[in-house]
């Protein structure tokens, strides 16, 4: 299989607002790549062919210039074989922990050294979103683990927008037994696959392909979670909090902080009696509603 990269320099301390604009974006196949010692970054998308990668540069260039970024140089497309964009997210994802759970890239499964009582999630993103190294995922594997620890793990578990499977897979790890999860891109729903039979879970998710309308319908569970961008999660609001189950939490991330008040304000219009918490870490925002019983 043969894959298109696009390819263009970007200066390196724009890489912060780069990486807010590709989570707003919501596009899949972007990254950022930086060589710290020669102090330079670059944007990278990986895509099924040239024209596709053509479009979703012009999606991403009005964003890009309207935050203020300018492009010398126009970018650079070539043709990668299999092996080379395997390899090229590698760089990116580092080892990490909350509470008892931690996340590992899979190719340190030789050299980890897991302490006494951790649960370990061996992952391989590839190409989707979900490596616990961005702070949105943070706040929701965080809001997880806090939810099986003051709640247990009975409930049913439903992750709106799985991405590489991160959070549902870490809740059949903190002993959840039913946990589905879905996203739109078909190749996400592979790769949690994937990433399922890599820690033996094969079959203990649901994973399944669908839109946030479809994905949500006739669905209901005690703990919802969504790390979408703001605008989508604001634009199907009234679908995510129908699908909490009385006395159930939503935990909602990708939310900006700067918006954070619009969103709260359109989640407590479509769900008035929730009680509602939220958390910033760096530039970044959850918002959590709970059902009353």
């Amino acid at each position: 299989m043969e894959l298109v990269e696009i390819k263009v320099e970007i200066a390196r301390d724009s890489v912060p607002a780069a990486d807010d604009i590709l989570l707003e974006l919501g596009e899949g196949g972007w990254s950022i790549v930086e060589d710290v010692v020669a102090q330079r970054a670059w944007l990278v998308g990986i895509f099924a062919d040239g024209p596709a990668a053509r479009a979703r540069w012009n999606d991403l260039v009005p964003l890009l210039e309207a935050a203020g970024f300018q492009f010398p140089q126009r970018p650079v497309l070539s043709v990668l074989k299999d092996e080379d964009w395997k390899e090229s997210y590698k760089a990116h994802f580092k080892a990490w922990r909350f509470g008892p759970l931690h996340w590992v890239p899979v190719w340190e499964r030789a050299t980890f050294q897991a302490p006494a009582g951790a649960r370990v999630l061996w992952l391989d993103p590839g190409m989707a979103f979900g490596t616990g190294n961005h702070e949105t995922t943070r706040l929701c594997c965080e809001r997880l683990v806090g939810f099986a620890e003051s709640r247990g793990t009975t409930g049913r578990v439903l992750d709106a927008g799985c991405g590489s499977g991160i959070l549902a897979l870490s809740a059949v790890r903190l002993g959840f037994e039913r946990v589905a999860a879905f996203d739109n891109d078909p190749l996400a729903v592979g790769v949690s696959r994937e990433n399922a039979v890599l820690n033996g879970l094969g079959g203990r998710v649901e994973f399944f392909v669908a839109d946030l309308t479809a994905g949500l319908a006739g669905r209901a569970a005690e703990l919802v979670l969504a790390n979408i961008q703001a605008d989508v999660l604001s634009r199907f609001a009234v679908e995510l909090v129908g699908a909490v189950a009385p006395g159930g939490q939503l935990i909602l991330s990708g939310i900006l902080a700067r918006e954070l008040a619009p969103v709260r304000a359109v989640f407590q219009a479509a769900l008035p009696a929730a009680a509602v918490d939220s958390r910033d870490l760096g530039e970044w925002s959850d918002l959590v509603l709970t059902r009353p019983a």
